[in-house]
């Protein structure tokens, strides 16, 4: 086990569960402080929370759109954008809307993702494509859109859908997209050797609730993650 502070930046710290109460929150903020992280992420009801919390640090205020399910009007997700930025959130992570992609609505997708990005006034838009519900050429055509509407970033996964990340996404994401686009691993990263995995497979973000444990190559560790585990009723 060692610690080591890069793989600090590497990960946006994520608390987005129904349950997720203002206590938790401040724990995971207190968390990705201790460890550098990227961000902290969090639905928007959060943000002005997370973004008084981190002030006069370098950890970015990470806010989630159309989230969980993507299938939101275009038009509530550009409200909801432009809400989260006057609250204080310096990057946004998008769902697509899978059905749509599916459908072969090409059209309707780039322009949702297009109007979480004109909303986000230049902030980094990451955009989930869901990779687990869409087949390989379904996924090129997400990545290519994602580039196309100007988002910074291609994301695997919600942790809401039936699988996270996987190598092999990662490597058709970078085979299919330029350089100048980002890619976001997301969901089912609990280890530091999970995350070197995706590391190397191309991703430069990490979508995780496990920064400590990454951070400090140990899985024992007791953390915001592990106290928050959902209540039992």
């Amino acid at each position: 086990m060692a610690y080591d502070k890069k793989y600090g930046k590497y990960c946006d710290h994520t608390v987005l569960r129904a349950y997720t109460t203002q206590e938790m929150v401040a724990d995971f903020c207190d968390e990705a402080i201790k460890y550098d992280a990227a961000s902290v992420c969090v639905n928007p009801t959060h943000v002005p929370f997370v973004h008084e919390r981190l002030k006069g640090t370098s950890i970015a205020t990470c806010c989630v759109i159309g989230f969980p399910l993507g299938a939101n009007k275009p038009e509530t997700k550009a409200f909801e954008t432009s809400q989260a930025v006057r609250d204080g959130a310096d990057e946004l992570d998008m769902v697509i809307n899978v059905g749509a992609l599916r459908d072969g609505n090409i059209v309707f997708v780039l322009e949702d993702i297009k109007g979480v990005v004109k909303a986000a006034e230049g902030r980094p838009v990451k955009v989930i494509i869901e990779t687990c519900y869409l087949t390989d050429d379904e996924k090129r055509i997400a990545s290519r859109l994602c580039e196309e509407a100007g988002a910074a970033y291609v994301k695997t996964s919600t942790g809401f859908g039936t699988r996270g990340a996987t190598v092999e996404d990662l490597i058709l994401i970078r085979e299919t997209v330029s350089s100048h686009m980002k890619i976001k691993a997301s969901t089912d990263i609990n280890t530091r050797e999970d995350a070197d995995r995706l590391i190397a497979a191309g991703a430069v973000r990490l979508g995780v609730s496990r920064t400590p444990q990454i951070v400090e190559d140990d899985t024992t560790l007791i953390t915001a993650t592990v106290r928050n585990k959902a209540p039992k009723g």
